[in-house]
């Protein structure tokens, strides 16, 4: 390994999401696939994130774990790629990016595995499922990108979670998420990441 930057993570995984990020920085990095079963709970990966899980990045020696967190921490590690927020964009980029993060994942997570917060939405942290779609529709339709007029670092995340949500059932197919969704799905960037973990997919027993 030569980069400054690596990308520990595995092709069916969030670690794609970081991918995307990286490419979209420009930043040179080396990547390191790890499995469930074995090398992610290995003693090597668990020391640097305890959790056992993908993506992490180790950059200059620093590890950032949590996807959100890692999309955040390259826009700012990478400023020249413009990916950070502007100061009017703040408020709505950190908003949106960790309400994707927070609420949707875990209204999500709970629904697909069959919890429900009926009678109980004051002790949830998103409400309800139903609740945490119709806000992040209105966050992904206001403006043409979640922090306003460009793209920038949230709407990878953001994106991201619109994309896996409507092609696996876990998200509604609304036009407001179609329409966000048909904004990134083009982007250069997008497409090289893509290739790169298609590419580094198993390949299946015949």
């Amino acid at each position: 390994m030569t980069a400054e930057l690596t990308l520990y993570t595995n092709p069916m995984s969030r670690g794609r999401i970081a991918r995307w990020m990286l490419e979209e920085v420009g930043a040179e990095y080396d990547t390191v696939s790890l499995d469930y079963a074995g090398s992610m709970k290995a003693p090597e990966f668990l020391a640097l994130n305890p959790m056992g899980k993908v993506p992490a990045i180790v950059h200059r020696g620093q590890v950032v774990t949590e996807t959100a967190a890692i999309c955040a921490y390259l826009a700012d590690a990478f400023p020249d790629a413009g990916l950070s927020p502007a100061a009017d964009e703040r408020a709505p980029y950190y908003r949106w990016l960790f309400f994707a993060a927070g609420p949707v994942e875990q209204a999500i997570t709970n629904r697909s595995m069959g919890v429900s917060t009926e009678g109980k939405e004051r002790m949830s942290g998103y409400g309800s499922y139903e609740m945490a779609v119709d806000v992040l529709e209105r966050a992904v339709s206001t403006h043409p990108y979640v922090a306003g007029e460009r793209f920038t670092a949230a709407d990878v995340y953001v994106g991201s979670h619109l994309m896996w949500g409507m092609q696996f059932g876990t998200l509604p197919k609304r036009d407001a998420f179609a329409e966000y969704w048909g904004r990134l799905a083009t982007r250069e960037a997008h497409v090289r990441a893509s290739a790169l973990d298609d590419a580094a997919m198993p390949v299946a027993a015949e």
